[in-house]
């Protein structure tokens, strides 16, 4: 599936996580976060309110994420009259931080929540384009559950190798939500949506499936049977950059993934296969992607046993 094939590299890292114990009656005011915020609710029942006022519902297995500098309220019971406000996340926190409303011995409702980074291919945000908190009822996938407990464990006692850890459990936190919203009549997120337009997945399939194909924006155009403008205007609004970033990120992804599984492929044949004509271009695109000329990627690569 076109999903899958997208998700192959996404890059996930997460920064910290937080618990937040809300006793019933009582709201806990947040910040906008200085990026995406994912929480999920451990246990109880309550309402997460936007800027707008807006409320979502949650119950345990509930999963929102909140888009960046968006300030927010989780509230515990549906007369929460109480409020703490916390003016500034926790940060660099070696342990998960505990953000209280009233008491936490009482806590009725118990979230993990997180600051998170979501990229394909290094570059391509994957929640850039989120504009609302964006809410999916999650109880019915013990796996996402389990997810969480795992980072905030490892969180609360860290280990060698514990962010590549968090990173995994997170991927596989999201790999969950997206199948689902994929499935959804509204994907909610502009990228998901964009991948039920049969023109767009064409267009999409074709650069994953023939990265080394000389496209254009014309040519993309043509394979999703639209207009140049109407082709890129469609494309620009579901992914948030135009079309020929997304070639260029895919040939790239592909690079890196021939540099360093197969150690015989010298660096012309690489940029051959991958569509650049000269070195020196495959070469300043490289390392203006990847911060490392692809040799020494490759030599990284080999010297870390990837």
């Amino acid at each position: 599936m076109l999903l899958d094939r997208l998700l192959e590299h996404i890059d996930v890292h997460v920064d910290y996580f937080s618990l937040c114990l809300l006793t019933v009656g009582w709201r806990l005011r947040l910040p906008g976060p200085p990026d995406v915020m994912l929480h999920f609710v451990l246990r109880g029942r309550g309402t997460l309110r936007g800027p707008s006022g807006r409320a979502w519902p949650l119950a345990q297995g509930s999963l929102a994420i909140v888009p960046k500098g968006t300030v927010h309220v989780l509230e515990s019971g549906s007369n929460a009259k109480r409020e703490r406000r916390v003016n500034a996340l926790p940060a660099g926190a070696k342990a998960p931080a505990r953000l209280v409303a009233g008491s936490p011995d009482q806590a009725n409702l118990v979230v993990a929540c997180g600051l998170i980074r979501v990229r394909y291919g290094r570059s391509l945000r994957v929640f850039d384009q989120l504009r609302d908190v964006l809410a999916v009822d999650m109880s019915d996938c013990l796996q996402v559950q389990a997810a969480v407990e795992g980072i905030v464990a490892e969180q609360t006692k860290p280990d060698s190798g514990g962010e590549a850890l968090m990173s995994a459990l997170m991927t596989e936190c999201l790999v969950h939500p997206f199948r689902h919203m994929a499935r959804a009549e509204d994907p909610q997120l502009p990228w998901l949506a964009a991948l039920g337009d049969a023109r767009l997945a064409c267009a999409v399939k074709s650069a994953l499936d023939a990265p080394a194909t000389r496209h254009t924006v014309g040519s993309l155009a043509k394979i999703a049977s639209m207009s140049r403008s109407a082709f890129a205007r469609r494309f620009s609004e579901a992914f948030g950059q135009p079309p020929m970033n997304l070639v260029r990120l895919v040939r790239l992804q592909l690079a890196a993934e021939l540099l360093t599984r197969n150690g015989t492929l010298s660096i012309d044949a690489v940029a051959g296969r991958i569509g650049y004509s000269s070195r020196s271009h495959f070469s300043r695109a490289f390392k203006e992607h990847f911060n490392s000329s692809p040799s020494a990627f490759r030599a990284a690569s080999v010297g870390h046993g990837l």
